[in-house]
């Protein structure tokens, strides 16, 4: 697209009331950045993968109500780079017409991201604010939205239309918050609107709030407090793979903190459901701790990859097979207190027969396929007439 006469555009403030999925918009030098943790929750973050993470806009999304042909948002992302592993393509920004994906287009410019996958070493290059442009669009009054790049943090820096944007009424759909790790993060997904939460939302007839954090869904006393605080309708929270890939803890401490977990939430929404889901299928887990390490001959064909690296003998430590058993019985015993608490067995979401047809292409992260599947899955199983979301009402 041709952005042709200046006087042609109209420039529009980026405000809360166009976002949503994030918790906050921090102010910038160049404009907003979303993030996914109130500041508060920042923090007390204690490492670097959770506050990339809680950056990184998955959810996230413009909606505007326009009778604009045309738009441009300027942007400023922080792209992600693994040394030694081929580059990773940008990050992918989907526009949605009353909820049809219509256009995808990436930034140009940025930051870049350099990880050492073998030292954990972290290197910024600066770069320059990019323009993501669209056109054609319908015209007449629509609902518009812009996914911003699940895998990339992103500034919000100036949005222009060839018409007015205002935002978009509230539709009375209920809220979904969910939590979880990479898998809901969006990792290996083909763009932010087909993450396998973003589908099952759809599907499901929801608004999503995520807050699945590559590496991160560590139980955390400040996400559960977020959770606690945060409006919702419905709440899942998917357990269990960075426990066993982070090596963070025994069989002791596991019980009590997701018991703590589990309390904090109520805390906030005594009687919204609630959904458990335990670990999907990950072969190098089912049976064999962690911690989880870059599998160095896949890095020297030039792909990533994983191996499990703990002790299978010692029975103190978890893996996917103990957390499933653990949370099959923790949420077993609170429900008869609780009816309004339900577990959803992740292997049904993908499963070893699912491993033979869709595996995981470096042992750990389900693909873009395989995101539509646990998507599709999910929806039938929490939405549906026998779901633990099944109806779900905003009264919150």
């Amino acid at each position: 697209m041709t952005s042709g006469s200046a006087d042609a555009w109209l420039t529009t403030p980026i405000t809360a009331d166009l976002v949503r999925g994030a918790l906050e918009l921090e102010p910038t030098a160049l404009g907003l950045r979303p993030h996914r943790l109130p500041a508060w929750a920042r923090a007390q973050v204690p490492d670097g993968q959770l506050a990339m993470a809680e950056a990184q806009p998955s959810g996230v999304r413009l909606v505007l109500r326009t009778a604009a042909t045309a738009l441009e948002v300027d942007v400023l992302p922080t792209k992600m780079a693994y040394r030694g592993a081929p580059p990773r393509p940008d990050g992918v920004y989907d526009l949605l017409v009353d909820g049809v994906l219509v256009d995808q287009q990436s930034a140009d410019g940025g930051h870049v991201h350099t990880i050492d996958m073998t030292t954990g070493a972290a290197e910024l290059t600066p770069g320059a604010v990019g323009t993501v442009r669209f056109s054609g669009l319908v015209a007449g009054e629509k609902d518009v939205e812009v996914w911003l790049p699940h895998n990339e943090a992103t500034e919000l820096v100036a949005l222009r239309s060839d018409a007015p944007v205002q935002p978009v009424p509230d539709r009375g759909r209920p809220v979904w918050v969910h939590h979880g790790s990479s898998i809901s993060h969006g990792s290996n997904a083909a763009s932010p609107s087909t993450t396998w939460p973003a589908l099952a939302a759809v599907a499901g007839g929801v608004e999503l709030v995520n807050l699945g954090f590559g590496g991160s869904a560590l139980l955390d006393p400040f996400t559960a407090r977020t959770i606690r605080d945060l409006p919702a309708d419905v709440i899942s929270v998917k357990i269990g793979i960075n426990l066993v890939n982070h090596d963070l803890m025994r069989l002791r401490a596991l019980g009590p903190a997701v018991h703590g977990f589990l309390d904090t939430i109520r805390d906030g929404h005594p009687t919204t459901p609630l959904l458990v889901v335990s670990p999907l299928w990950c072969e190098i887990h089912e049976e064999t701790p962690g911690p989880a390490a870059p599998d160095l001959s896949a890095m020297s064909e030039g792909r990533l990859g994983f191996v499990a690296t703990g002790d299978s003998a010692d029975p103190t430590r978890l893996t996917l097979r103990t957390i499933r058993e653990q949370l099959a019985a923790i949420v077993a015993a609170r429900a008869a207190d609780d009816p309004r608490l339900h577990l959803l067995d992740g292997r049904e979401l993908y499963s070893e027969a699912d491993a033979v047809d869709l595996p995981l292409p470096d042992d750990l992260h389900p693909d873009a396929a395989t995101h539509r599947l646990i998507g599709e899955r999910f929806a039938a199983l929490a939405f549906g007439a026998e779901g633990a979301f099944s109806a779900p009402t905003t009264a919150r």
